[in-house]
C-alpha cells in the first residue's frame, strides 16, 4: 500500500457533501475497490456456509453417505479459510481507506485554511476548524471504511435471496420483498438523526471556540476577577451540548433498535415458513437447517446495512462542514503575474501616501484605524487602488513574499522558539533580527531550542511583541509594514528598537504605523493622516513645529501610553 499522507491530496468536488464523499471514493478507487471486492468474498464465504452445512446434514448424515459428509465438511473448511483470509485483507484495506480519507481531508482543510489567511477567522470560528480536524475527519473516514463491508452485505443478501428462490420460491420472495421493506421502514429514522447530529456538531464547534478563547485569555480573566463568571457560562453551554448529544443518542438508539427488531421479524418469518415447509415435507431436514442458517446469517448483512446508513449519515454531516469551509473564498483573489523591478515605490491612491523604496516611512493618524486601513490596503488584505512599482498591486505576483504586514494580533507558533521565529534556519539572520527587536533577554532566558506553547502564552505581552517583531525582521521581505510594533514595551526598550530598526532594514522599504514620538523621530519620513487622507508629511520634528494637529495626535498618544502601557514588560 502507498505511504500516507499523499503528497498532493488533489482538488475536491465541494459543491455538495455527497459530491465530496464521491470524490473521495474516486480519488481512492483502487483501495476502495480492493476493499469492496474482499468484502464481497468475505461475506459470500459466510453466506455459503449454511448451504454447505445443510448439504452435509442432508446428503451426508441423513442419507448416511460418508463420502458426501467428508466432501461437504471439506467445502465448509475451505469456506472458513477463504473467509478468514479475505476478512483479514478486507480489514487492512478498510483501515487504509479510513486513514487515507481522514489524511486527505486534513490536508485539504489545512491547505484551504492557509489559502484563506486572514479571511478564515472572520468567516469561521477556531472551534469549528478544530472540530473539523478532530471529529469530522473521523466520520468521513468511517463513511469510506463501511464501503467494504456494505458492498459485501448487499451482494450477500442478493446471493442468499437467489439461493432461497432456487430452493423455495416463497422463501426467496420473502427475503427479496422483506429487505427493501425493512429499509423503507427504517428510512424515516435517518432524517431526524441527521438533523440532530448536525445541531450537535454545530454546538460542539461553538463550545470549542469558547474553550480556546477562555484558555487564551485565562490570565486576563483572573486579573479582572471574571474567571467564575465565564466558567459558569461555559458550564451552561456545555450542558446545551450534552442535551444535544442526548438527543442524538435517542435518535441513534431508535435506529439501533430498528436494526435489531426489523431484521429479527424477517428472520422469524423465514424460520417459521421454512419449518412449515419441512413439516409438510416440501423441503428436507438439510434444507431446513440451511434455511435456518440463512435466517441467522441475514442478521449480519442487514445490521451492516443499518450501520452503513448511520455512518454515511454522519459522513454527510461532516462532509457538509468541510464543504462549507472549502466554499469560502479569500476576501481578495490571488495576485497577478507582473513583477516590478526592485526597489519599487508603493503608492496608496486613496490616502495619497507615497512610500519610497529603501526608507523607513512612518504613518501617524489621529484615528489609529485610518493607519490600519492603509496598512491593509498596502498589504492587499483589503481592496483599494494601490500601485507598486507603477503597476496595480492586484497584478503583482508573489505579494505575500514581497510585502509583509505584521500586526499585534499575529500569533507565535507552538514548537521550538528558533523554528517559530525563522523557519528557514538562518541562525545568523535570526540573531541579527533578535537584536534589532531588543529580544536578546527573552531568548537568553529560555534558549532558541525552548518549546513555545500555543500563541506563546508563557511570555508577557511585551515579550511576545518583541518576538513577533524579530520574526518579521528575520523574514526580510522587500516591504515590511509594522502596525504599532512597540505599543507594549517600555520607553527605554522602545528607544533602542527605534534606533536599531533603520539599520536592520537598510536598503529595504519599511512602513511603521505608530504615534510614538520615539519611533517617529527615527523615521526617514513621516506622513500624517486625518480622515484617512495624508494632510501633512515631512520629518517628525518639523511636523511638531509646523502642524498643531500632528503635535496634538502624537502628544496624546504618548500620554495614553505613559499612563497605561509602560510597566507591561521590562
Amino acid at each position: 500500500m502507498k505511504p500516507l499522507p499523499e503528497k498532493d491530496p488533489g482538488r475536491p468536488d465541494h459543491r455538495t457533501p455527497a459530491r465530496y464523499l464521491l470524490w473521495l471514493l474516486r480519488a481512492q478507487w483502487r483501495s476502495v475497490s480492493a476493499g469492496a471486492s474482499l468484502g464481497v468474498v468475505w461475506m459470500l464465504g459466510q453466506a455459503l456456509m449454511p448451504a454447505a452445512i445443510g448439504r452435509a446434514i442432508g446428503d451426508g448424515l441423513a442419507a448416511r453417505d460418508e463420502r458426501a459428509l467428508l466432501t461437504w465438511s471439506g467445502a465448509l473448511l475451505g469456506l472458513g479459510v477463504v473467509q478468514a483470509a479475505a476478512g483479514a485483507a478486507r480489514h487492512r484495506f478498510a483501515v487504509f481507506n479510513w486513514l487515507a480519507a481522514a489524511y486527505r481531508t486534513v490536508q485539504i482543510v489545512t491547505r484551504q485554511a492557509t489559502r484563506l489567511g486572514g479571511t478564515l477567522p472572520k468567516r469561521l470560528s477556531a472551534g469549528e476548524v478544530v472540530s473539523i480536524g478532530l471529529s469530522d475527519v473521523s466520520h468521513i473516514g468511517d463513511a469510506l471504511d463501511i464501503v467494504s463491508r456494505g458492498s459485501g452485505a448487499v451482494v450477500a443478501i442478493i446471493a442468499v435471496a437467489a439461493i432461497l428462490l432456487s430452493a423455495s420460491p416463497p422463501l426467496g420472495l420473502i427475503v427479496l420483498v422483506g429487505v427493501p421493506l425493512i429499509l423503507a421502514i427504517a428510512a424515516p429514522l435517518l432524517r431526524p438523526y441527521r438533523d440532530r447530529e448536525l445541531a450537535h456538531r454545530e454546538l460542539v464547534g461553538e463550545l470549542s471556540t469558547h474553550a480556546t478563547d477562555l484558555v487564551a485569555g485565562l490570565r486576563v480573566l483572573r486579573g479582572i476577577g471574571g474567571e467564575a463568571l465565564f466558567s459558569a457560562r461555559y458550564r451552561a453551554e456545555s450542558q446545551r451540548v450534552r442535551g444535544a448529544g442526548v438527543a442524538v443518542a435517542r435518535a441513534e438508539t431508535r435506529m439501533n433498535g430498528a436494526e435489531v427488531l426489523l431484521p429479527g421479524l424477517l428472520i422469524a418469518l423465514v424460520t417459521w415458513v421454512g419449518a412449515r415447509f419441512a413439516a409438510d415435507r416440501t423441503i428436507g431436514v438439510g434444507e431446513l437447517v440451511a434455511f435456518y442458517g440463512y435466517a441467522v446469517f441475514l442478521i449480519v448483512p442487514l445490521k451492516t446495512l443499518g450501520e452503513a446508513a448511520g455512518k454515511i449519515t454522519k459522513g454527510l454531516v461532516a462532509a457538509g462542514r468541510v464543504t462549507a469551509l472549502l466554499a469560502i473564498d479569500p476576501e481578495l483573489p490571488a495576485a497577478g503575474t507582473a513583477r516590478p523591478a526592485a526597489p519599487a515605490e508603493l503608492v496608496d491612491i486613496a490616502s495619497g501616501l507615497v512610500v519610497r523604496p529603501g526608507r523607513v516611512t512612518a504613518i501617524a493618524a489621529g484615528d489609529p484605524r485610518d493607519a490600519q486601513a492603509v496598512a491593509d490596503r498596502l498589504g492587499r488584505y483589503a481592496g483599494g487602488d494601490v500601485d507598486f512599482g507603477g503597476l496595480p498591486l492586484h497584478e503583482v505576483a508573489d505579494i505575500r513574499e514581497r510585502i509583509l504586514v505584521a500586526v499585534n494580533e499575529d500569533r507565535l507558533f507552538a514548537g521550538p522558539l528558533g523554528e517559530s521565529l525563522a523557519p528557514d534556519g538562518d541562525e545568523a539572520a535570526l540573531r541579527a533580527a533578535i537584536r534589532a527587536a531588543c529580544a536578546e533577554d527573552v531568548v537568553a532566558s529560555v534558549g532558541l531550542d525552548a518549546h513555545v506553547a500555543e500563541a506563546g502564552r508563557e511570555f508577557s505581552g511585551g515579550q511576545r511583541q518583541r518576538l513577533r517583531l524579530a520574526r518579521a525582521l528575520a523574514a526580510d521581505p522587500e516591504v515590511l509594514i509594522l502596525v504599532e510594533p512597540t505599543s507594549a514595551v517600555d520607553a527605554h526598550t522602545e528607544a533602542r528598537i527605534a534606533e536599531r530598526l533603520g539599520r536592520a532594514r537598510a536598503g529595504r522599504t519599511t512602513v511603521v504605523c505608530t504615534t510614538s514620538p520615539l519611533m517617529l523621530d527615527r523615521a526617514d519620513h513621516v506622513a500624517f493622516l486625518e480622515d484617512g487622507v495624508v494632510v501633512a508629511e515631512g520629518r517628525h520634528r518639523d511636523l511638531l513645529d509646523e502642524d498643531p494637529r500632528y503635535a496634538a495626535a502624537v502628544t496624546r498618544g504618548e500620554a495614553v501610553r505613559g499612563e497605561a502601557e509602560r510597566p507591561v514588560s521590562p
